[in-house]
């Protein structure tokens, strides 16, 4: 499908079909979440100003965001690569597209849109402890930006974690991760009786890959937002030694 993807968000330009489909989506999925979402996620959607009735502006979005954690949004055309990625999240920086779904799109795209992008990731760098993992992730990122495998591995915790987390808030487990946040049927299913739920554990996380094309087989849950900053030391622990076997079995092929 031909779009229109901004490198700038010109509020003006917003169509009926955009504020629709924002009403729409929003409504819904607040719904949803007002029973299955983090409790600390939806404070947050307060936080940085999110409601029905108004696309969000960036420039409102920073001014309310910026004071809380130091974080800041900028406007991407589209996917970014890994190491302009990670360089913004090392930055406070989260990169986001400004253009909308069409009403026809409502249950599934097949790209990262700004209600996802904005909607799903947002809220949560408005809470000091989800904001302090972000930043320091992109930042270990970046000292393997060069390594694709390594990079593929880091991958894998950003999807079981930012994209698809649960967390276990008052007793219950709860939706956090924004592909499950802005998904109606994703939310669903992860809450669903029989989807496995094991617990967080970097180790089983860097050893499950994933698929972007079908809804998740398992969701890692959390017990708070502070145990994935502090989980870091030992993520970088087992890339490191990853990366130390990696390279003695590549000598070892080399001397046989």
């Amino acid at each position: 499908m031909e779009r229109n993807r901004p490198s700038t968000q010109n509020y003006e330009l917003y169509t009926p079909e955009d504020l629709r489909v924002w009403r729409t989506l929003f409504e819904r999925q607040v719904e949803l979440l007002s029973h299955h979402g983090s409790p600390t996620f939806l404070g947050c959607i307060e936080k940085v100003g999110f409601h029905a009735d108004a696309i969000p502006n960036f420039i409102e979005v920073n001014t309310l965001l910026q004071p809380l954690t130091g974080w800041q949004l900028t406007v991407v055309p589209g996917l970014v690569q890994p190491k302009d990625f990670f360089g913004l999240l090392a930055q406070k920086i989260f990169p986001a597209t400004c253009w909308l779904r069409t009403e026809a799109e409502l249950d599934y795209i097949e790209e990262p849109d700004m209600f996802h992008d904005v909607f799903g990731h947002v809220p949560l760098l408005a809470d000091d402890n989800y904001a302090r993992f972000m930043q320091a992730f992109g930042q270990m990122a970046l000292q393997w930006i060069d390594d694709g495998e390594m990079i593929d591995l880091l991958s894998r915790l950003y999807w079981y974690t930012v994209e698809f987390g649960m967390i276990q808030e008052n007793d219950e487990v709860k939706i956090y991760g924004a592909g499950i946040i802005s998904s109606p049927g994703e939310a669903l299913h992860s809450v669903a009786a029989g989807t496995p739920r094991p617990s967080f554990s970097p180790a089983h996380m860097l050893a499950t890959t994933y698929r972007t094309d079908v809804m998740q087989e398992q969701y890692f849950v959390i017990n708070c937002f502070s145990q994935l900053f502090n989980a870091l030391p030992e993520v970088a622990a087992i890339i490191n030694n990853f990366k130390e076997r990696s390279v003695s079995l590549h000598q070892k092929t080399v001397l046989s």
